[in-house]
């Protein structure tokens, strides 16, 4: 069924159109467990725990990409609704810049400082070597996940939920069986589940990005713009709680 924002929305309708992104979350979901799996059996204790201490702090980061999401989500809805497809458009493309602008300026000094961060929130010598190789390696893919979390909302602002719901199942998969790959087979360890990890979100974020650099069946598009300040700081803004819930 094809449900357009615009359309009067039944319970059919608006159960469509509301299943793929949640599916999409209980999807996520499972794979992080199925990560820790093979973090706990094949690598160690003490690796899935150095995992589990430093993954607050990529959180904290990747949860840029939900506020710049639900914000510019927020934003492009609502200027689409008024009638203006090209300043909608121009928006989203900023929305999408932002993301990956700020995924390379949260990654690059946190590459550097993080064995700091970590040792003032307490990391054991046993911890730190293994919990500092998994953070940096997952922060190398910090601009992938950003433009992951963002495009999971804007792909419903583009009235593509299933197209989202897809992305997070190649995602999934390209996770698991890179897990396998990497740590059963090649036996790369903790940096194999990092460079999976970070594989998955390469692809759930940057195909909706050539997606949208094409002509393509949806309401959006990437255009040439120029930088506005104030409709991105009004996205950042409304994103807020989204951000503080994520992490």
């Amino acid at each position: 069924m094809s449900v357009q924002l615009a359309d009067h929305f039944t319970y059919r309708k608006l159960f469509a159109f509301v299943l793929p992104p949640i599916a999409m979350m209980l999807l996520t979901s499972v794979y992080t467990m199925v990560d820790a799996l093979f973090i706990s059996h094949y690598v160690g204790e003490i690796a899935f725990a150095a995992v589990n201490f430093v993954f607050p702090v990529i959180m904290l980061l990747g949860g840029v990409g939900f506020m710049l999401g639900t914000g510019g989500t927020a934003l492009v809805a609502k200027t689409l609704g008024e009638g203006d497809a090209l300043r909608a458009n121009r928006y989203f493309t900023q929305v999408v810049i932002l993301a990956f602008s700020l995924g390379v300026a949260l990654a690059l000094p946190g590459m550097v400082w993080l064995p700091q961060v970590c040792g003032r929130l307490g990391g054991t010598a046993e911890l730190m070597p293994d919990a500092v190789l998994y953070g940096r390696i997952m922060l190398g893919f910090l601009p992938c996940c950003i433009l992951q979390c963002t495009f999971q909302s804007l792909l419903v602002a583009a009235e593509k939920p299933k197209l989202a719901f897809w992305l997070s199942v190649a995602g999934g998969v390209t996770n698991l069986v890179l897990d396998f790959v990497f740590i059963v087979l090649l036996d790369w360890g903790l940096a194999g589940a990092a460079v999976a990890t970070g594989m998955s979100q390469f692809v759930a974020g940057v195909v909706p990005f050539i997606y949208f650099c094409v002509p393509n069946s949806s309401l959006l598009r990437l255009v040439r713009t120029t930088f506005e300040l104030r409709p991105m700081l009004q996205a950042c803004c409304n994103g807020t709680s989204e951000l503080v819930t994520g992490v």
